[in-house]
């Protein structure tokens, strides 16, 4: 455990003024406050506030910050309160806990809008104070470290919550080491399968690729002294998760990968940068469209260096990365190192132009009442680089790499963007899909006629074009379905033998809202347009109320339609099962909003208790279910989204797919099925094909109770000695 005097010295190094009795206090006071609590790991809880305030330190942050990494849980896991906190160590203080603290005393329909709820009040903290994120950073990146001791379904949630939250917030403000290193440990519990396989492959490479970075250093070293530059070059295999989204965008195994090693050369001055990029060019041949300048234009982070890939000494590709020792320092450390500690003080992001993206973020979020869609725009604006377009009057827009005209209309002004027709860009005609690149000039033609299009968001990257879009169409889509919700329920109502419009000035409406969990009458009517809630089983409670039959007729005690076996909006693939069987799956899974809906799970993804999932509204239909990373869901119409969780659990097993890449060679096969059939695991399909290069590749449905059994299984399989490569088959983009 990390003892209080080791950050106090940190500190006193870089801040020899620091409030060092504060710091001290406030260690005694989380001592105090945590005294008999333990970690999941048996340590002391208060091994958690110190290993954040010592990340904290590393960053070299003021006092404040140190302060509230000690104090930061106190608030949420013991007795004190945030009026406590205020008068024990100020203003500044008690505000940064109360920012980094969740919101758990409020009740919540899902653990999703719970978590949505938190951070989106983290966000709007971070706002009037950056420290707010730089605390929060620290507590998650500390518990990822120690995230081993989660069991394993929590493990994959903690994990995928870092992944698609604070690993790009952390490259927002450009905390670059942080980032990489939460990003590496999410993808371990994300993908554990893909994970093993990376390691196994590197470890096996090791040796050679020491050998190689050590080659081109002292060639870089010998070219670079000999023009009388003082530098100085390292050389690292790229991390884990670098490797493996490579590999996506490339559509590589691993065998066939390159450009993985990158080199550091750090120099003294802006001059040697260039120098140094021309020596390199000489010696290597550069590879085309792979140099970008981040010194000229640096990044919204205030990332600069030059990046550039060029074939290296045995005609290999290699990434270079060249920067000055400023540069290098900023990288690794950010804005929170640049000039929070010289500054100090509260820092809003009004006040920093660096942090235009959170202004923008704060823009937009107001417009979107709904938690859980801002936490879904939230990290797909948060996941992407930048580039920089012009107006026609010669300002520059920052936008998200891939943005189209709609998106930068969006950012001139929400009603262009409402009203966008047309666009030119460089003087000429586009579609509105269009790709911008960095330095386009972009003219919007509007039109007051014109409205938003549902077609606009299989295209705009922006979160600001997306809310303002969605928005538009929630209001439409919203009229709709409340008109038809209560034109089911006066039709079903009469079919039923209740007058529904008399009936309904006559049931006790507050009852019948709090039942189906809605706050009005419009609400009802959408939740039945929406195929939220059944009118047959409206009809019944009302009928209940009113005392009369509710089976009058037999129609209401009837069951409930067949359900289709389409999913939507997509079930591409997979192998049939029973209706009966489906349904007792989908026992386990639990609507938030809605009780009595149908649901079956989606054959594109084929979800299994531990996955991340998400519901999808079939109208009529009920809700399907799938994996929140299907990619059949990432182009869904998102009003048609609901939360679901697994809730309780199922002897009945779920289908999934598993790819097996082998040498082609005797047995493997029934190696394979020995170890599915120790495992208790059925296979439900199968197909083998070989390859001219004596490879085997093996795709398999199979039958598993959860991911835990699936990893568990997968990892033995990994292990025999014919196997490559072991992975959980994921569908491919356009598959749905």
């Amino acid at each position: 455990m990390i003892r209080i005097q080791e950050i106090l010295d940190k500190v006193v190094a870089y801040r020899p003024d620091a409030d060092v009795e504060g710091i001290r206090k406030a260690y005694v006071f989380a001592a105090a406050m945590h005294a008999g609590q333990t970690r999941l790991s048996g340590e002391p809880y208060l091994s958690h506030p110190l290993a954040v305030a010592d990340a904290l330190a590393d960053l070299h942050l003021d006092d404040t910050s140190i302060i509230a990494g000690f104090l930061h849980d106190t608030v949420e896991d013991t007795r004190t309160t945030i009026e406590h906190v205020r008068e024990e160590f100020g203003e500044e203080v008690a505000d940064v806990v109360d920012g980094v603290t969740k919101i758990s005393l409020i009740s919540f329909d899902s653990k999703e809008e719970q978590q949505a709820e938190s951070i989106r009040k983290m966000i709007l903290a971070t706002s009037e104070d950056i420290r707010v994120l730089l605390v929060k950073l620290a507590d998650r990146l500390h518990n990822m470290r120690t995230l081993q001791f989660q069991k394993s379904e929590k493990q994959k949630s903690i994990a995928q919550e870092t992944m698609d939250i604070y690993a790009p917030l952390a490259n927002r403000l450009g905390l670059h080491r942080i980032k990489l290193e939460l990003e590496d440990l999410s993808f371990r519990y994300i993908r554990p399968d893909v994970y093993a396989q990376i390691d196994k492959w590197i470890e096996e490479h090791r040796a050679a690729d020491a050998a190689y970075i050590a080659e081109v250093i002292a060639s870089l070293r010998e070219m670079i002294a000999a023009a009388s530059i003082r530098a100085r070059v390292k050389g690292r295999i790229k991390h884990y998760y670098s490797i493996y989204r490579k590999m996506q965008s490339k559509h590589l195994p691993l065998d066939d990968m390159y450009d993985i090693i990158a080199f550091r050369i750090v120099v003294q001055e802006i001059k040697d940068c260039y120098n140094v990029l021309g020596l390199a060019h000489s010696a290597w041949k550069p590879v085309p469209g792979r140099f970008k300048d981040y010194i000229s234009v640096p990044k919204a982070n205030m990332y600069q260096s030059l990046h550039t890939t060029v074939a290296g000494p045995r005609g290999e590709r290699m990434e270079l990365q060249i920067r000055t020792e400023e540069m290098d320092y900023m990288a690794e450390n950010g804005l929170a190192a640049h000039w929070l500690y010289k500054e100090g003080g509260k820092i809003k992001a009004k006040d920093v132009q660096q942090l235009s993206w959170l202004r923008e973020m704060l823009d937009w979020q107001r417009e979107e009442n709904d938690s859980l869609e801002f936490l879904r725009t939230l990290r797909v604006d948060l996941f992407t680089d930048e580039i920089y377009v012009f107006t026609p009057q010669g300002d520059v827009k920052e936008l998200p790499e891939g943005a189209t005209p709609v998106d930068f209309a969006y950012q001139v002004h929400s009603k262009v963007g409402d009203n966008c027709s047309g666009a030119k860009v460089n003087s000429r005609l586009v579609p509105l899909n269009t790709r911008l690149k960095s330095g386009d000039y972009v003219e919007i033609i509007t039109d007051s006629a014109r409205h938003p299009n549902r077609d606009w968001l299989k295209f705009v990257k922006t979160a600001k074009a997306r809310s303002r879009i969605q928005h538009y169409l929630r209001t439409e889509e919203r009229g709709r379905a409340v008109s038809l919700g209560r034109d089911i329920l006066e039709k079903q109502g009469r079919r039923y033998n209740l007058n529904f419009q008399k009936a309904i000035k006559e049931v006790n409406l507050t009852q019948l809202y709090a039942e189906f969990r809605v706050k009005t009458l419009e609400d009802l009517y959408a939740a039945v347009g929406y195929s939220q809630a059944q009118a047959r089983t409206v009809l019944r409670a009302m009928k209940e109320q009113l005392g009369l039959p509710s089976d009058e007729g037999g129609a209401l005690s009837a069951p409930p339609p067949p359900v289709s076996q389409d999913a939507a909006p997509s079930a591409a693939g997979g192998a049939a099962f029973s209706k009966s069987e489906e349904e007792r799956r989908a026992e386990s899974i639990k609507i938030s909003g809605g009780s009595g809906i149908l649901r079956r799970f989606a054959k594109c993804c084929n979800p299994v208790p531990g996955d991340h999932i998400i519901g999808y509204i079939s109208r009529g239909r009920g809700i399907t279910i799938h994996t929140a990373d299907c990619p059949a869901i990432l182009a869904a119409e998102p009003e048609r989204l609901i939360s679901v969780n697994w809730d309780g659990s199922t002897e009945h097993p779920f289908p999934t797919r598993i790819h097996i890449s082998s040498r082609n060679v005797k047995g493997v096969l029934h190696e394979v099925s020995g170890i599915l059939l120790k495992e208790d695991i059925n296979i439900g399909s199968g197909n083998i094909r070989s390859s001219l290069d004596g490879r085997s590749e093996i795709d398999l449905l199979v039958e598993v109770r959860d991911t835990v059994q699936l990893y568990q299984v997968m990892a033995k399989l990994r292990a025999l000695p014919a196997v490559y490569e072991v992975i959980r088959s994921v569908p491919q983009e356009g598959a749905a």
